[in-house]
């Protein structure tokens, strides 16, 4: 299972696996004219306006960095974006049919290092859609759809139906984040060696499976390192969140207003911290909890994703009785599917396609359908097909769509894209030797999920660039105020990080509203309660009361 610190994206995922409940997702060969990663392009200009303050990542990729940044010349700042009509998806953004009507894309120039400004740049991709009307226009809405990793040109218009409302008064806007997709994306092993890596056993036994779970990482290490070196160091959610402000500058905003879910919400912080005087409307929707490390973070997912599948299997044992393959759920339903796991270890079971159901696509087939309770019913019918008919079909379609595979077998660039942004925002690294130590503490968090998280930790091991920090800084004194909302039923970024984010973004400044539900995010549950209070806010600018709830 690939370990995903901040949480995974909460629309691209759940868009993916609505589709993938049935059949696997559908791909589209590559298009678009984004530069290589390797071979960024090269910008002159003048240098004049916008001054920033607070430490970006430096020229050679080391922790270090300067206190302040240099201005950005004018060429930048001023440039002007050529919007057209949108191609189809590329591989690495995840492919599909180009969105068609009312869709426009464009490129936006930002450094590639924000200390050397007049140097190297990245193309950043765009779409938006154009405000409705018939009222008065607001500015841009720009999101961020988590991951770290997600593709928000893909995303942002399959599920422009639940911001109609908003898309009256807003463009709605969203970007492939520096990395991700068609902007520099990052790349590793190819699709065939993608494969074979997910076939190592990620939750070891034996020394002899250590040795291979870490021969596979340092594998993967240096395939990154080899397809993608130069943009490794500038891929930080700082760079990413001067990237907002560029952009905020280019689309004519004088402030910035923005909707992040899950990794998004840690990507609002960061701008709120760095550029409190820009803030407009900022919402932040299943929150990352800016106070944990990774072991803290990954653990705290462990416990969610947990509590997730308690709250699925006692809903399937309400709506189903005994047909349900958990039966009545609590701890007989958690050993029931840990005893399917220990089985997989040993004897993958076919699946249609002709691949295997391996264990560990099992646990991310079943993770990936917690995401959302529309997904619930998948799950139901995968542990079925799996318990009762020996058969891992759905498990592996669930599977699939979590780490971006098509039915061609390839791969979208959000998993590489996720490691490394991961990996250069976050100081620590673990050994072996670390996981070995917290790992009775993860099995006794959850016997389902607790051993893969584990091991996930490893991931950054012997990473070629530095990690920047060992918390994302989110305080934002002067900031105006921002909608902070936590679900408590959240499996990915747990209720309590919407909680410790609004603490951290300062008193005056986080507003905390509570959603009493189920899934990933809350905004897009369709909870009339809950959209009522982020509409209103994004709308009328009525800030909500502090610590509402809604049901």
């Amino acid at each position: 299972m690939h370990s995903v610190v901040r949480g995974a994206g909460a629309l691209g995922l759940a868009a993916a696996l609505l589709t993938t409940a049935v059949s696997c997702a559908s791909g589209s060969s590559d298009s678009g004219s984004s530069p290589s990663p390797s071979s960024p392009t090269t910008a002159t200009a003048d240098a004049t306006a916008t001054t920033s303050t607070t430490a970006t990542t430096g020229t050679t990729g080391t922790a270090s960095a300067p206190a302040t940044v240099p201005p950005l010349p004018a060429a930048l700042t001023g440039q002007r974006l050529a919007w057209q009509t949108c191609p189809a998806p590329s591989a690495a953004q995840g492919g599909g049919a180009a969105p068609g009507a009312p869709w426009e894309c464009a490129t936006l120039k930002a450094p590639l290092d924000y200390a050397a400004p007049d140097g190297r740049t990245v193309d950043l991709a765009l779409i938006r859609s154009k405000a409705t009307g018939p009222q008065p226009r607001i500015g841009s809405l720009v999101y961020n759809f988590g991951g770290p990793g997600g593709s928000g040109v893909t995303t942002l218009p399959g599920f422009a139906k639940d911001y109609a409302d908003l898309n009256t008064r807003y463009d709605l806007v969203s970007f492939d984040p520096r990395g991700v997709g068609d902007s520099a994306g990052v790349r590793c092993l190819d699709d065939r060696a993608t494969d074979a890596s997910a076939a190592v056993d990620g939750t070891p036994d034996t020394d002899a499976e250590v040795t291979a779970l870490d021969a596979a990482n340092a594998r993967y290490t240096a395939a990154c390192e080899q397809n993608s070196g130069p943009v490794l160091p500038f891929v930080d959610t700082v760079s990413a969140a001067r990237d907002l402000d560029l952009m905020r500058q280019v689309l004519g905003d004088p402030k910035l207003h923005y909707f992040g879910l899950s990794y998004g919400t840690e990507l609002g912080g960061v701008y709120a911290h760095l550029y409190p005087q820009n803030v407009g409307h900022l919402v932040m929707d299943a929150v990352v909890d800016p106070t944990k490390d990774p072991v803290q973070s990954s653990l705290g997912q462990t416990k969610g994703f947990q509590l997730a599948l308690e709250n699925f299997m006692k809903a399937c044992a309400a709506e189903a009785g005994t047909s349900c393959p958990t039966g009545p759920g609590g701890a007989e339903g958690t050993e029931r599917i840990a005893a399917l796991l220990r089985d997989l270890d040993a004897r993958p079971l076919p699946t249609d396609s002709g691949r295997q159901l391996t264990q560990d696509l099992a646990v991310t087939g079943i993770a990936a359908s917690l995401y959302s309770r529309q997904t619930w019913n998948a799950l139901a019918v995968g542990l079925q097909e799996a318990m009762r008919a020996g058969t891992g079909t759905t498990l592996l379609a669930l599977a699939d769509a979590y780490l971006g595979r098509d039915q061609q077998g390839r791969y979208n660039n959000s998993a590489p894209a996720n490691r490394a942004i991961t990996c250069v925002d976050d100081r620590q690294r673990y050994t072996d030797a670390d996981v070995r130590s917290q790992l009775p503490t993860y099995r006794q968090a959850s016997p389902v999920f607790g051993e893969f998280t584990a091991w996930g930790l490893t991931g950054c091991t012997g990473w070629p660039v530095p990690g920047r920090s060992d918390h994302p800084e989110v305080s934002a004194p002067g900031s105006a105020p921002i909608l902070v909302v936590g679900n408590t039923g959240d499996p990915a970024t747990p209720y309590e990080g919407a909680q410790a984010m609004a603490r951290q973004l300062g008193e005056g400044v986080g507003v905390g509203i509570t959603l009493e539900g189920q899934g990933h995010g809350g905004y897009d549950t369709g909870n009339p309660c809950l959209k009522e209070a982020v509409d209103g806010y994004l709308l009328a600018d009525r800030v909500p009361a502090a610590g509402t709830v809604c049901r």
